[in-house]
């Protein structure tokens, strides 16, 4: 059963088919996707492959990704979830978009303190990890607001229009 999050304004709630145009509109806008290491999309067809891949994902237990949708509104804005899901080491990557209509309202750092929450009670994670392009001066704020630590910069780490780009990592440890 996929488990649903619920903050003051937000659901957190599992990724179906019918999000692929939620997705679409979040990923198919450069402002989103400038800084998150994939391709800007082109069609809702491959914004519903990557609805399923989030929920390969979750049945293989390497990963887990909810849809941030506003409650009292149909439809998401963004999603949030861990990849690179680890159980045996206890440790999990956080990502997270919204779309720029939603940008600068604290939706991101509402939902992100759910999942942090989430990842450190009930799936017992001891380290969140996070990576984030060295440009994005939102995130880097947002997640040391937040309590992350960085850790340092890994060069040349991700590519994004064909060029690679060094990025932040950063972590939050349960202790």
């Amino acid at each position: 059963m996929f488990p649903t999050l619920e903050t003051e304004r937000l659901l957190l709630r599992e990724i179906k088919e019918e999000d692929a145009q939620g997705i679409f509109n979040c990923f198919s806008n450069s402002e989103v996707t400038r800084f998150y290491g994939q391709d800007t999309l082109e069609s809702v067809e491959q914004a519903a492959e990557i609805v399923e891949f989030f929920s390969k994902i979750y049945r293989e237990k390497r990963g887990i990704r909810w849809g941030i949708e506003i409650k009292g509104n149909s439809g998401i804005i963004g999603t949030i979830g861990f990849n690179a899901w680890l159980p045996k080491h206890k440790r999990a990557e956080i990502g997270y978009e919204i779309h720029p209509d939603y940008w600068r309202n604290g939706f991101t750092s509402e939902a992100v303190t759910s999942v942090l929450s989430y990842g450190f009670m009930e799936l017992d994670l001891t380290r969140i990890g996070a990576v984030v392009f060295i440009e994005n001066e939102a995130s880097n704020k947002l997640l040391t607001k937040l309590g992350f630590q960085q850790e340092g910069i890994l060069r040349d780490y991700m590519y994004q229009d064909g060029k690679a780009h060094d990025t932040f990592v950063y972590s939050m440890l349960r202790r």
